[in-house]
């Protein structure tokens, strides 16, 4: 990797030069087109062009703050001698998207590939933090290869009612429960509805938004340690101009993404999962960005059964604190010094340095937000890989969030066959189950979603919210919102829809769940097993027709990250035809 500062390319060596610096009919029109906007030749002729992604949209109220920050990545583009455009992008904001934004994350990784390869771009600031923004920009940044840096959208400030802090998503899914079983009242209810969520930004508790900006930024997409700022805070708007400034000196120096997306960079980014108590979601989307970096990673990996690393962010849903707690303990950089003996400390980061260099001069304050490594939160890795006959392929549950009396469980199989019938059943009064059973929901994954929706967190039965009961083991081959907790086993692979065998659960079928083991067992015999398979008709999607039709006929299994098919392989030529 070239040092900051000192080129490697010249003027001419730009990507950009070849639509702007030619004599050709079509060199005239860019200039002219570019004249069109306001531009002299003295504003960009000669100086990299810098495309700056926003996945700004109203309905994506965690990135209503990106309108300004985008003026702030400008303006340290200008400074630095390059030429910034934006370029709107997809929004995908989690709360509103139905069925679910994981049926568009490949979408937006496929628009963000052909916006950076048909413009003259020849780098690129990825605006992003709402789940699923992130990895789909860097999946399709990283296909493409050109020089890229990663500015994190931050969470939200800390939500306050009656004297309780309160975490987006957690504590919704917490005091609904407590709607249910009739605890309090829907005034009281509608009351902290409204004070749960501040500020721009994204969830401030540890989930699927926290979680894989903190995994961009330990990969060393951003700059080092800016991934906990909240959105609001003025350093965060300090973070853009400086990601504005560095991205032209990495077009000089050529640095790209697949130059730190490495697999010591991934290696790091699975111990901080582990220890962050992160989001299932991100076993899925760390195997996907891996496939495009053509960094070899399988569900095998995240299996840190054998290996202690102890969840030290006391982060909600695993622990007590949230974002804005974190980041005034001392943020990633903090957490990151508490496991230097785990860490490949020579990965490189977008800032030329070293995940070693980097880390010189972090503080952790306190003990109680990031506890130092003889007082961890949970003992042992966050999250475990499951296998057995109900989950051949792999299947996952975030340990440090669920009931510790329920990570190992024998009970009967309580099962619904969608998100209809779930919603339809769960509730009656007459529903044959119990504290002891384990419920099922299948048709919820990649395919039979369509899109793997964030169903996992079943919902218990009221009849047991009333007597008091406040988890059950809940499977399925759906996801699970990052913000959710409970004994919860997601991704089971192969998913119904194809064929996996979820399909031929039967209402009081024995599971068996023993996390230790890493085992998840259908305890019904191979032979009556064979017999439901050969009459037992596989669902029809229901998807005939433009992306739902691309994404359903190409779309992978959980245990291989979701990506389509068609996306894999080599990058390809980035550069289009010029007439």
């Amino acid at each position: 990797m070239t040092a900051a500062g000192l080129p490697k390319k010249t003027a001419q060596d730009l990507r950009s030069a070849r639509w702007y610096a030619t004599d050709t009919r079509m060199g005239h029109t860019h200039r002219q087109r570019t004249s069109q906007a306001g531009y002299s030749r003295d504003d960009y002729l000669g100086k990299p062009v810098i495309g700056i992604f926003s996945t700004w949209s109203d309905l994506n109220p965690c990135h209503m703050h990106f309108r300004d920050r985008v003026a702030d990545i400008k303006r340290g583009v200008w400074q630095a001698g390059g030429f910034p455009v934006e370029v709107p992008v997809t929004s995908l904001g989690e709360p509103f998207m139905k069925p679910t934004t994981g049926l568009y994350r490949n979408f937006l990784a496929m628009e963000v590939e052909e916006m950076l390869r048909c413009h003259p771009i020849d780098g690129v600031v990825l605006m992003g933090g709402c789940d699923k923004t992130t990895p789909a920009m860097i999946m399709g940044a990283t296909t493409v290869n050109l020089p890229a840096i990663f500015v994190p959208a931050g969470p939200m400030l800390t939500g306050r009612w009656r004297g309780e802090t309160l975490g987006s998503g957690t504590d919704t899914s917490k005091w609904f429960a407590e709607l249910k079983a009739g605890t309090i009242s829907r005034s009281e209810f509608d009351d902290m509805e409204q004070a749960g969520a501040r500020s721009a930004g994204h969830c401030m508790t540890m989930g699927t938004a926290s979680t894989m900006t903190a995994l961009a930024d330990v990969l060393g997409l951003s700059l080092p340690g800016v991934s906990s700022i909240p959105a609001p805070d003025s350093r965060h708007a300090h973070m853009c101009s400086h990601s504005g400034r560095r991205i032209v000196e990495m077009v000089w120096s050529d640095v790209r993404p697949r130059q730190v997306l490495t697999r010591a960079a991934f290696g790091n980014a699975l111990v901080t999962l582990m220890a962050l108590g992160g989001s299932t979601n991100a076993v899925i989307h760390l195997l996907a960005m891996a496939g495009r970096a053509g960094v070899p990673l399988n569900l095998a990996d995240f299996d840190f059964q054998q290996r202690p690393i102890p969840v030290l962010a006391d982060i909600r849903p695993s622990g007590k604190y949230l974002m804005e707690d974190f980041f005034h303990a001392g943020g990633l950089l903090a957490l990151l010094s508490e496991l230097r003996e785990d860490l490949d400390l020579t990965a490189l980061a977008v800032n030329g340095q070293t995940l070693g260099e980097n880390l010189a001069g972090a503080l952790r304050v306190g003990d109680e937000v990031i506890r130092p490594r003889s007082q961890p939160v949970y003992p042992s890795a966050g999250l475990a890989v499951l296998r057995g006959t109900l989950a051949p392929d792999g299947a996952v549950i975030k340990r440090s969030a669920a009931t510790a009396s329920l990570l190992r469980h024998t009970g009967r199989a309580v099962v619904f066959e969608g998100l209809e019938d779930l919603t339809n059943r769960i509730d009656d009064p007459t529903l044959d189950v119990d504290e002891s059973s384990v419920l099922v929901l299948r048709n919820a994954g990649p395919i039979g979603g369509p899109g793997m929706p964030e169903w996992g967190m079943l919902p218990l039965p009221r009849k047991l919210l009333e007597k008091g009961v406040r988890d059950m083991v809940r499977i399925s081959d759906a996801r699970m919102s990052g913000t959710h907790y409970g004994t919860v086993v997601l991704h089971v692979a192969p998913e119904a829809a194809v064929g996996g065998p979820l399909s031929l659960v039967r209402d009081g079928d024995l599971i068996e769940l023993d996390v230790a083991a890493g085992k998840l067992d259908l305890l019904v015999d191979e032979a009556i097993l064979a017999e439901r398979r050969q009459a037992n008709p596989l669902p029809n999607p229901g998807a005939n027709r433009g992306w739902r039709r691309i994404f359903s006929d190409h779309v992978l299994q959980a245990d291989q990250g979701c990506d389509l098919d068609l996306l894999l392989g080599n990058e390809g030529s980035i550069e289009p035809e010029i007439n």
